[in-house]
């Protein structure tokens, strides 16, 4: 007897069981339009594109595009969105399967947004599933559940206008703003007009007067109906944004009094560092359409918002608006795109005006791509800026050296002691130090300028034998000599500030100190009292002066000290002049005007350049000179940038492919002004994170940066993903990556 032939057996009088023969559950497809089109949660990138399902006729009404789904891929379930719903397929029937499950019949990237993906995957070289990874937040079920269970009728409408109070300040605000800054009319016609237009805005000096800017632009925004998108550089910001906006009125999302729960507001937060449950819900607010005003980090600039709307970025040159994740989209690139998409309006505002900035108030249309083009500057008016800045001084060699200083060769020379002496006695003190870390670079033994390479003006390290070399392009420094002092010697420099606080405590003798680091135990300080005390801090971690009456957020200090100020000149980045003066001028921003008795010193040697920016605080002097050496050494925003690196075979195979050797990328330019369409290859070393089994060959890894005009930036992001995406189908071992417009070319 086989096995098919067994019974179970029974007790007498009882029938013997019978065994049901179940077959498969019958599906049956959608009558209308009933193939869907997802795009998996896959990141590789020959598979970035969008896979056909069947969709049941259960699901008909909920399988529809934007919606989360689960389907089966290579033998495993998956998550996916529906990108689209057509009538047929070109896939054998026979090979369609049917979507499992339809997790949320909510819609998570609504139409506009779905269209602003595949754009933003387009300009950086990668896929629709590289964005939508991080756009999308995990999905939290009982938030779904709470929202359905809070909805009423109107929800998904903007149903909360803006408090009396808050309309009342902008109205006042409004004439304030129109009297400080340059082109400010044409800046609310932008915002009330139908058409795409950029902006750059340089703010003023004064504590949170960016705050003060940004929100005033925001509400002019959601008073002529459009949605609002704020991206902000780092937490600490966000909290300082969050707190203007609560001064003057408005409602942060938040559990609101009605009458089956629910979370209402003004606008809402948004942040990849937010707890997933209320990241989620701050997403489902915006898809719904519940809210269309949302500030935050870098995560904010994937925001599900429609229609006309205000894309706006607070210092676009940090490096922590570039994502750490492929495709590696910067945020002030995503902004604009987005911005000229949704027919709306692109604002940077910053202290100093960054490179790109620069170039886009200089560039004509002809010259634009996908995340550039040509912008309007805002400038503040020179009467409204020698008011509100404090009385700014540079205490170099030679400025001391015409005071007679004795103590020349101090760290805080005795001069910066008189005057810090004094301002202690209308107020808090603040001495800004370097950031903790030590790091090494050559400069000119002579005049002690940073050593740089005669080809691309990158800087130079040091080897264990022969020459120096190049830190950009690789290039061997033979026969080097300064071009400053033309000496032929060189030195190694130790870059770092630990243990500056406690020197500083020999100097103010029985005066309170508070230091506000992130190395210090009690960490960062987040406020202080208006009274005689002197504040250590690292930028970035300066605390802010609550004003006795509390009619401002920050009453600002009486007078600044910025120490240390040559550290600036060995930073290796190719950005390294602005961003020590971006974090000078914020630093000098929160001193009090000299009206009220504000000073600021720079103490310390720096560059030239730099320090007239700060003094005149016209960030336009040094992103001018900036833009004019990049011109000359074919660096960005001059040409458009990529950079690749991986194993040296399938870099240097990928350079063929695209085009930049032997093809139509090999130069920039023509005739006589012609440069190399790439730099390098350069040895790179492991990363730290990946084991030397993961890859095979880790020990011959390079880079090369590949440069192009910047009307051909987004052919060559396209020629690089295809190049990519064949080199991953192959499954070759050696690795192989890039990244378009990088911050940093080292």
């Amino acid at each position: 007897m086989d096995e098919s032939q067994a019974q179970q057996p029974a007790l007498d009088g009882l029938a013997p069981p019978k065994r049901r023969r179940r077959g498969p559950a019958r599906r049956v497809p959608a009558e209308d339009h009933p193939v869907a089109q997802v795009i998996l949660d896959v990141q590789a990138t020959h598979l970035g594109r969008t896979f056909d399902y069947l969709v049941q006729r259960r699901d008909e009404h909920t399988a529809v595009p934007g919606v989360l789904v689960r389907v089966r891929f290579g033998g495993r379930l998956v998550n996916g969105i529906v990108w689209k719903r057509i009538s047929s397929s070109q896939t054998l029937a026979s090979s369609l399967k049917f979507i499992e499950r339809v997790l949320s019949p909510e819609v998570l990237v609504p139409e506009q947004l779905r269209e602003d993906i595949g754009d933003i995957a387009d300009v950086y070289g990668g896929t629709r599933a590289n964005i939508l990874r991080l756009a999308v937040p995990p999905r939290v079920a009982r938030i779904d559940d709470e929202q359905r269970f809070a909805a009423g009728p109107g929800f998904g409408k903007t149903r909360y206008g803006l408090s009396e109070g808050t309309l009342a300040w902008h109205e006042a605000q409004s004439e304030r703003f129109a009297a400080s800054y340059e082109s400010a009319q044409a800046l609310r016609q932008g915002i009330g007009g139908r058409t795409f237009q950029a902006f750059v805005l340089d703010t003023l000096p004064g504590p949170l007067r960016w705050a003060m800017d940004a929100a005033w632009m925001m509400i002019e925004a959601l008073t002529v109906g459009k949605s609002v998108v704020l991206v902000l550089p780092d937490s600490r910001s966000l909290d300082e944004m969050d707190a203007m906006l609560a001064s003057i009125g408005m409602r942060p999302f938040s559990p609101g009094k009605v009458e089956h729960g629910g979370w209402t507001g003004d606008y809402v937060r948004l942040g990849s560092s937010m707890p997933l449950a209320e990241r989620y819900r701050s997403y489902r607010a915006l898809a719904s359409g519940q809210l269309r005003c949302v500030i935050g980090t870098r995560a904010a600039m994937y925001a599900p918002i429609e229609g006309p709307a205000l894309f706006a970025i607070v210092d676009d040159g940090v490096y922590q608006n570039a994502d750490g994740h492929m495709p590696y989209a910067n945020a002030r690139g995503v902004q604009r795109l987005r911005a000229r998409n949704h027919h709306g309006v692109f604002a940077v505002i910053s202290f100093a005006r960054s490179a790109a900035s620069q170039w886009e108030c200089e560039v004509s249309r002809s010259e634009a791509s996908g995340v550039t083009g040509p912008s309007t500057a805002l400038n503040g008016l020179p009467s409204v800026i020698k008011n509100d800045m404090p009385w700014i001084r540079w205490l170099n060699r030679e400025e001391l050296s015409r005071l007679a200083d004795p103590t020349m060769g101090a760290r805080v020379p005795h001069t910066a002691v008189s005057v810090l002496t004094k301002a202690l006695q209308e107020g808090p003190v603040l001495l800004s130090v370097p950031h903790d870390g030590v790091h090494q670079v050559l400069s000119c033994a002579n005049c002690h300028r940073r050593a740089q390479c005669r080809r691309c003006t990158g800087p130079l390290r040091a080897k264990s034998s022969g020459a120096p070399q190049c830190m950009w392009c690789g290039a061997i420094a033979v026969d080097w000599h300064c071009q400053h002092c033309s000496s032929q010697r060189l030195q190694m420099i130790r870059v770092g500030a630990a243990g500056t606080a406690m020197e500083l405590r020999q100097l103010f003798r029985h005066v309170p100190q508070v230091i506000s680091t992130p190395q210090q135990p009690r960490g960062i300080v987040e406020s202080v009292a208006d009274r005689s005390q002197i504040v250590i801090a690292t930028p970035g971690a300066e605390p802010h002066v609550l004003s006795q009456g509390g009619e401002a957020l920050h009453a600002g200090y009486s007078a600044v000290a910025i120490l240390d100020a040559w550290t600036g000149l060995y930073a290796p980045g190719i950005d390294a002049r602005i961003d020590i003066l971006d974090t000078w001028m914020r630093i000098v921003a929160q001193c009090r005007p000299r009206s009220k008795g504000g000073q600021a010193l720079l103490i310390g040697e720096a560059d030239p350049i730099a320090a007239q920016s700060l003094m005149t605080w016209s960030p336009t002097v040094l992103a001018s000179r900036e833009l004019a050496d990049r011109r000359e050494t074919g660096m960005p925003p001059v040409v458009a940038t990529a950079c690749i690196w991986g194993g040296r075979d399938a870099v240097m195979q990928t350079l063929g492919e695209i085009g930049v050797v032997g093809g139509d990328f090999t130069a920039v330019g023509e005739g006589d002004d012609a440069l190399p369409g790439f730099l390098g290859p350069v040895p790179i070393p492991q990363p730290k994170s990946i084991a030397a089994r993961q890859f095979e060959g880790t020990d011959d890894r390079v880079r090369v940066l590949v440069r192009v005009s910047p009307d051909r930036r987004d052919d060559l992001a396209g020629r690089l993903r295809t190049a990519v995406g064949r080199h991953m189908a192959s499954r070759d071992r050696q690795e192989l990556r890039f990244q378009m417009d990088p911050k940093n070319l080292l």
